[in-house]
């Protein structure tokens, strides 16, 4: 075959690829959307807790399906309300009933010291998430007549729901276009190169918007409800920095074999032959990473785990298909003003060469020097607390928040949010009286009744979702469980109740908490695992998958302890969320052992001619760039996390993004390459690689360049 023809059908090949994945996404934004299943529940807890519990009792009372949103009025100087401020609320309570189910809403309450003024708007429950924000948008609306000096906010959990909705409007596309500027950015200073950065990021974009819209029809038909906002805006960080890494690889490969074959079209055919495995092996890793969280006991991990796998095998395949055709076609002008021409020599590598044979001078200190760091910084997590309440979820306080907070001034804290005990109607006199008794209640006032449940309402004295609250949650149920005859009737999938039981928004929260100390205990041993048996059978031994593992699972507490730091004396958060730790673990040991298998798997194919310590000596160096490119493009779009609204998501960002940055520059430069020249050849144990001369430090110099040119993946521009 003559080159020509080899390069008409190389170019053939090329766009016949692009042309598919065009067809495939195209047919992918063509598939319809399956009905977004209902949710287990509010909290997507199963039955075998209380407060799930509740909600599918509540399903049998007459009130069910409403929730009364509260409107808080008090005066703009925080004096206590006056005749005619009274007066005016008396006058707009009436047109507040066109909010209310039924048509008519309770005269208001006013606080004992006069300050806050209370109307309860019973909304529908079932009402869809748009229909429930009109209805608090226009509420808010029709107060805006009453007089100057008095402030009217509208809380409860419908206004707060709607609060929540609204924080994440527009939220996508922002998350979108900082990202990808983002990317595009680190791109370009990485390649220098003002074509070359185009590719990928098309590529990669394409890649997000396709998984969005799969994670979209795939989530539902699994009959898992999909939430969007937290899992969607996670998935596509993943995607954008997990697919921006796969590409950072192969174009660094690309690059190097184009310095060696003139064909561009055979040279793509080797970068992607040789980077095929790192590339496949990590993203692998990820996967069942993720899919750990299809072991949680709420809905909302289960679906993220379904949208982060699709996300990493559609990114897995846009780098391996589509990227590789997409470069090719451009040909090499794509690097200019740094175009590789064959025979030219590489610039890349030589810090990094530099830096390994430091290492390899000194590897003991060295390695303990690290430890040191790592175990210093796990140490800034001593005094981590844990848990938010609800006020303190929002970096900015939305206006259901802050009018939870005047009412707590002048009203129980717990007012806006009730605790509903669901017992019998035979003891329902006998709770409420057990439950006035229980420290931290407020109120306790038998509510309604029908069949053989009747519902108790507790008010509590603490804020929703603080300690004090939960610490009144658990005594509730504690005192309750013991009140004879109380006991309601078993919900489908259930457990039978001991006693009365506890449910509310209040009560969601406590669960919720003892759901991630659950989950904690299950999925962390579980994934460690899972990678751990990834990395035997990859590196075929047992020493380097432990001490791999064990420095991944040191990163992490050192991230925790840096960002809990950060988070403390910098950003003032107060506690962390309950299920960050879970999902941060989660997403680090996934992708933070990736940067180990790259380095790793280069340095055992070294070894087999140079010996373990030469060979990580040039894997080292000729692996560094890429890497720490991947690692700092990998931890800037975890950070973008942080536009969105949420402190818990804000969290997530951080922890991860600290953390591939510690394995990125410390573990994967520094700590697992002294491990390997400290160990030598029982860094593989019991496997055996065959070491030509030059395995051990004394053999030639270290800080010689390899002269070995095979490249597993190659480095980016230093």
């Amino acid at each position: 075959m003559s080159a020509a023809s080899a390069v008409t059908r190389g170019r053939l090949a090329a766009w016949l690829t692009v042309a598919a994945a065009v067809v495939v996404g195209a047919a992918v934004f063509g598939l319809p959307a399956p009905d977004n299943p209902a949710p287990v529940s509010s909290t997507g807890l199963s039955a075998q807790w209380q407060s799930t519990q509740v909600e599918k009792l509540q399903e049998q009372l007459p009130s069910t399906g409403v929730e009364p949103a509260v409107v808080v009025v008090s005066r703009s100087d925080g004096a206590a309300l006056t005749e005619a401020d009274r007066s005016a609320l008396a006058a707009v309570a009436p047109d507040l009933g066109r909010f209310a189910v039924g048509g008519q809403v309770a005269p208001a309450q006013v606080s004992p010291d006069g300050t806050v003024a209370l109307v309860a708007v019973p909304m529908s429950s079932t009402a869809d998430d748009v229909t429930t924000a009109k209805n608090v948008t226009d509420l808010r609306t029709a107060l805006d007549v009453l007089p100057a000096g008095l402030v009217a906010e509208v809380t409860g959990a419908p206004a707060i729901n709607a609060d929540l909705s609204a924080v994440f409007d527009g939220a996508d596309v922002t998350l979108l276009a900082v990202t990808a500027g983002v990317v595009a950015l680190l791109l370009l200073v990485t390649y220098r190169s003002p074509f070359l950065w185009f590719v990928p990021l098309v590529v990669v974009a394409a890649t997000e918007q396709i998984t969005l819209k799969t994670v979209g029809v795939v989530v539902p038909a699994l009959g898992i409800n999909l939430v969007e906002g937290a899992v969607t805006g996670i998935a596509s960080v993943l995607v954008f920095g997990a697919a921006t890494d796969y590409a950072l690889l192969l174009i660094a490969r690309y690059r190097e074999e184009l310095r060696r074959e003139e064909d561009r079209f055979v040279a793509m055919r080797t970068a992607v032959r040789r980077t095929a495995e790192p590339i496949l092996a990590s993203g692998s890793t990820v996967v069942l990473g993720v899919l750990t969280l299809l072991l949680s006991e709420q809905e909302t991990n289960r679906a993220l785990a379904v949208a982060c796998a699709i996300g990493v095998l559609l990114a897995m395949a846009s780098a391996l298909l589509v990227l590789p055709a997409a470069l090719v076609l451009f040909g090499r002008f794509l690097f200019w003003p740094f175009v590789p021409r064959v025979g030219s020599p590489a610039r890349e590598g030589r810090v990094w060469g530099r830096l390994g044979a430091a290492v390899l001078r000194r590897p003991v200190p060295v390695a303990a020097l690290a430890t040191l760091l790592l175990a210093g910084l796990a140490l800034g997590g001593l005094g981590i607390r844990s848990g938010l309440s609800q006020s303190e979820l929002f970096r900015e306080r939305p206006e259901a928040i802050a009018a939870a907070d005047t009412l707590a001034r002048a009203f129980p804290a717990g007012t806006t949010q009730p605790l509903a005990v669901l017992t019998t109607p035979a003891a329902a006199q006998q709770v409420s009286d057990a439950a006035a008794q229980v420290p931290g209640v407020a109120s306790a006032t038998p509510g309604t009744t029908a069949g053989g449940i009747a519902q108790v309402d507790v008010v509590l004295d603490a804020e929703p979702g603080s300690e004090a609250a939960r610490d009144a949650v658990e005594a509730l149920r504690a005192a309750l469980a013991d009140v004879p005859g109380s006991a309601p009737p078993a919900v489908p999938g259930g457990p039978a109740p001991a006693g009365a039981v506890v449910g509310g928004s209040v009560a969601a929260t406590v669960d919720l908490d003892a759901a991630n100390s659950d989950d904690r205990r299950l999925i962390l041993p579980v994934i460690l695992l899972l990678v751990l048996g990834v990395l035997v059978l990859l590196l075929r031994g047992l020493v380097a998958p432990v001490l791999l593992m064990l420095t991944v699972v040191a990163s992490f507490f050192a991230s925790l302890g840096a960002a809990w730091l950060l988070f403390d004396l910098v950003l003032g958060f107060p506690a962390l969320d309950s299920g960050v730790v879970l999902l941060a673990f989660v997403f680090l040991v996934a992708l933070g052992v990736d940067y180990n298998i790259f380095l790793v798997t280069r340095a055992r194919e070294d070894a087999r001619t140079m010996g373990t310590r030469d060979g990580m000596l040039s894997a080292l160096k000729v692996t560094g760039g890429v890497i720490t490119s991947a690692g700092i493009l990998l931890a800037a779009v975890f950070a973008v996390l942080g536009v969105l609204p949420l402190i818990t998501l804000t969290q997530i960002g951080i922890i991860v993004g600290i953390g591939v940055l510690l394995d990125t520059l410390l573990v994967r430069t520094v700590l697992v390459p002294a491990l390997a020249f400290v160990l030598g050849e029982r860094f593989w144990w019991p496997a055996r690689v065959a070491a030509g001369p030059g395995d051990g430090a004394a053999d030639g110099d270290p800080g010689e360049e390899p002269e070995d040119d095979r490249t597993l993946v190659a480095p980016a521009p230093q």
